[in-house]
């Protein structure tokens, strides 16, 4: 079973922040808060760990269409091609929020994806997230715990996720109540800003 570690977002415990990346470098899949549902992720460097999400999720990890985690826009340059003026005000001015933005791909992605012409890229707003990949240094892939004919409080009360989930990943991080509205997704790697999918993030700030 799956341990349950409770950690508080507004003061994230850098010993339990630390056991959870102990579980990812070791190719564990983790279940953690985001700013808008609850994230089933790993390390994107463990090719086992994301076979497993792909398995639990009915996809072909080659095509998957995950995100990664991010901490901060410092580390993005390693996992997107150069970003140009216009669409790094945008980042800047939208994240860390509820967005996913698809960019297109650099040459250093880990092998699994480096057939991917694009990544999407979230910078949530949730410092429990954001501490995790600064403690384990890259990010972490990230996929929505939600089933579209999924019972809401499955994926927003942590207790009933860890029923849910106890089995199946090696860690659910309490962090308190989710939300169940999902990220909007922005494609910036045309010439304008296209708007994929609507979620929590506002949209007139494009």
């Amino acid at each position: 079973m799956a341990e349950l570690i409770k950690i508080y977002e507004d003061n994230p415990s850098p010993r339990q922040i630390d056991r959870v990346v102990e579980v990812l470098r070791s190719g564990g899949l983790v279940v953690y808060p985001t700013d808008t549902v609850y994230g089933l992720g790993c390390d994107i460097t463990k090719s086992r760990a994301l076979e497993k999400i792909a398995r639990i999720k009915g996809v072909k990890l080659q095509k998957a269409n995950w995100s990664f985690i991010c901490a901060d826009l410092s580390n993005l340059s390693d996992y997107v091609r150069q970003i140009d003026t216009p669409t790094f005000k945008i980042l800047k001015r939208a994240l860390p929020g509820p967005y996913t933005f698809i960019l297109p791909g650099g040459n250093n992605l880990p092998k699994d994806f480096k057939s991917k012409k694009t990544v999407g890229i979230r910078i949530p707003d949730n410092a429990i997230a954001r501490e995790l990949v600064k403690a384990l240094g890259n990010p972490i892939v990230s996929t929505s715990i939600r089933d579209e004919d999924d019972i809401l409080e499955y994926t927003t009360d942590p207790e009933l996720i860890y029923e849910k989930w106890g089995n199946i990943v090696d860690v659910v991080i309490d962090g308190g109540y989710g939300g169940n509205l999902a990220s909007t997704v922005v494609d910036l790697s045309g010439s304008e800003p296209e708007i994929l999918r609507e979620g929590k993030g506002a949209i007139d700030i494009f």
